[in-house]
């Protein structure tokens, strides 16, 4: 499972349908991007049948294509708005 955003993560414990899809056997790819997820996904099950270590694959970064943390201002980053903002936001973040 991933998001068609391109901020946030997929967090599948949150909701009821969530917890369901995870016990089905639903991959949860945090922030990983669908054509990023799709690509990887084709070279996982060209490494190994065994669904487990297709998950394994899946869920270890092999470039950073999940993260741990987004930072709290990133959105704007690629908006390329930090500069303009940065003042702001401190006003309200002490």
């Amino acid at each position: 499972m991933t998001l068609q955003t391109i901020w946030g993560y997929v967090h599948m414990f949150v909701y009821d349908t969530g917890r369901d899809m995870l016990a089905k056997g639903v991959i949860p790819a945090g922030n990983m991007l669908p054509e990023v997820a799709f690509i990887k996904l084709g070279w996982a099950l060209g490494q190994t049948e065994d669904p487990e270590e297709v998950k394994k694959i899946m869920l270890t970064p092999i470039m950073d294509e999940i993260t741990e943390r987004e930072p709290y201002n990133g959105y704007l980053v690629y908006q390329g708005g930090v500069p303009e903002v940065e003042d702001f936001i401190r006003k309200f973040r002490k």
